[in-house]
């Protein structure tokens, strides 16, 4: 068994020794997460709810003290950490506490006419055992609003933090303690992709991944083969939109936050902007101003802390000089073969981009802004879906009706209009992608009802001693061909209906 050494990226201290899960250890982990499953899932939505309203609780009992753990283990800025990361999670749990009990009670739906005298209804079952692999860019966030979506309806959870960020992880351990949860309702797996995969393969009846495609695909092909459904949030390739009569100091601050908010790390960030060529000069001025104005660190007053994960800085280093290489023009920021050895990385605005560029394409988790001209509606919208990614967008005009117009045409899962990522921030929204972006929704009604299984159930009194589709058949075709042409007909014909279905009801 291994240990998972805590560096703060930041600064380089190493914070803690977090001991690993054993391997031997993940058919235990199942096997009490189903004993404890037996009475979690009997328990009323209302006991539940009351174990997360403890835990918002908790939270707020303790938030100085976790945004402090995220920005140690994370390297974002404090406010990042409190904005992005704790306060969607306190939403999320109000969203759930208020909404839980009416999306997961048991609905009346309507029943045919040629059903007469039953009733229809549909159940939510828990499916089970719920496994979530959380990312390390927003570990705690990422982490809490699945895990409460499926402990709502009834599931026990074993949590996966990303190995990345595992300060955080054993922080939200501590907060499930705290607030009271029963043994083994919720258990968590620390560790690697060593770990990760055996989890994956331990049989969970859901597994609930947010990170790389390349990972995503591995958990798709595993779950595929033993029938296990997925919700599989992966990377995105988000278009910023600026046409000429947006409110261009506006966009170019939305953009230059949306680009470098916890430093680029963010699925849905600005990672190409596309701008009207007759604003383009205007725009990329407003943008390298906004952007050399921001202060680096991890002190509350700095705007854009450090990168988290030294893998990924190399990546990044490399794609931007894959980009420099074939013409585009560092306008602001440091070149990357200048670049120290912290994981700090100033903010850099690409000019001179084509489309075609790899820096376009492929997803990039970093403080790099690369902005390309376009002409026309049609161009711009054949840009943004030129991708095989299709998260989040970002379009921007006075003209609304242009707006909504591009919106409903681009394929992605969200689009913000005047406004950049938010979307994500509304809990009464479904969040997902589409392509390579991912599969399934939460976040809203269907982020409680993924966890569950919809049961269908029909009632009848039982009063009567058969039905007419019942045997024997004999006698009954005409019958019945004559009901459904007076039912199904464009007029329908009521007594002629009556008359067939009191004489069916005789046979």
């Amino acid at each position: 068994m291994g240990v998972l050494k805590v560096i703060n990226p930041a600064t380089g201290e190493h914070l803690e020794d977090i001991e690993e899960t054993s391997l031997q250890e993940v058919d235990a982990y199942y096997s009490r997460a189903r004993e404890a499953f037996k009475k979690w899932s009997q328990l009323s939505i209302d006991e539940r709810l009351r174990y997360l309203k403890n835990l918002k609780h908790t939270i707020l009992e303790q938030m100085d003290e976790l945004v402090q753990t995220i920005v140690q283990d994370n390297g974002k800025v404090p406010t990042e950490a409190l904005i992005a990361d704790v306060m969607p999670s306190l939403d999320g749990i109000d969203y759930v506490v208020k909404y839980a009990k009416r999306e997961l009670s048991p609905k009346k739906v309507n029943t045919p006419l040629l059903l007469i005298g039953k009733k229809s209804y549909i159940e939510y079952m828990p499916r089970g055992v719920v496994l979530i692999i959380s990312p390390w860019n927003y570990p705690f966030q990422l982490s809490i609003v699945p895990m409460i979506s499926a402990l709502a309806g009834g599931n026990t959870v074993i949590l996966k933090p990303s190995e990345v960020t595992p300060y955080v992880g054993k922080y939200i351990e501590k907060l499930f303690q705290k607030a009271g949860f029963p043994e083994h309702v919720v258990q968590f797996a620390h560790g690697g992709k060593e770990v990760g995969a055996a989890f994956t393969n331990g049989n969970p009846d859901y597994i609930f991944f947010t990170g790389s495609v390349r990972t995503g695909r591995i958990i798709q092909k595993v779950a595929a083969e033993k029938l296990i459904p997925t919700t599989l949030e992966l990377g995105g390739k988000d278009p910023f939109i600026v046409f000429a009569d947006a409110n261009l100091e506006r966009a170019a601050k939305g953009a230059v936050w949306a680009a470098f908010t916890n430093t680029g790390q963010v699925c849905m960030s600005a990672e190409r902007v596309y701008v009207e060529k007759t604003v383009y000069e205007k725009f990329l001025q407003l943008v390298k101003e906004e952007t050399e104005n921001l202060v680096l660190g991890t002190a509350r007053d700095s705007d854009v802390g450090s990168m988290t994960y030294p893998v990924q800085k190399e990546i990044v280093k490399k794609q931007v000089l894959d980009a420099l290489q074939h013409g585009a023009k560092l306008e602001t920021g440091i070149h990357p073969d200048e670049w120290d050895d912290s994981m700090f990385v100033r903010p850099m605005i690409l000019s001179n981009v084509k489309h075609e560029m790899d820096i376009c394409r492929e997803e990039f988790f970093g403080p790099v802004m690369p902005i390309v001209p376009f002409e026309t509606e049609e161009e711009v919208i054949k840009f943004a879906n030129d991708s095989k990614y299709g998260l989040n967008s970002s379009v921007w005009s006075s003209d609304l009706q242009k707006a909504r117009r591009v919106a409903s045409q681009l394929i992605t899962g969200a689009v913000n209009i005047n406004e950049v990522a938010v979307s994500v921030a509304n809990h009464h929204l479904p969040f997902g992608g589409v392509k390579e972006s991912g599969i399934g929704r939460y976040h809203g009604s269907a982020g409680l009802t993924i966890f569950c299984h919809e049961k269908a159930i029909v009632v009848d009194s039982g009063k009567l001693k058969t039905e007419i589709q019942w045997y024997p058949y004999k006698g009954k075709y005409e019958d019945f061909l004559e009901l459904f042409q007076s039912y199904f007909s464009p007029r329908r014909n009521w007594i002629r209906f009556v008359r067939c279905f009191l004489r069916l009801l005789r046979k």
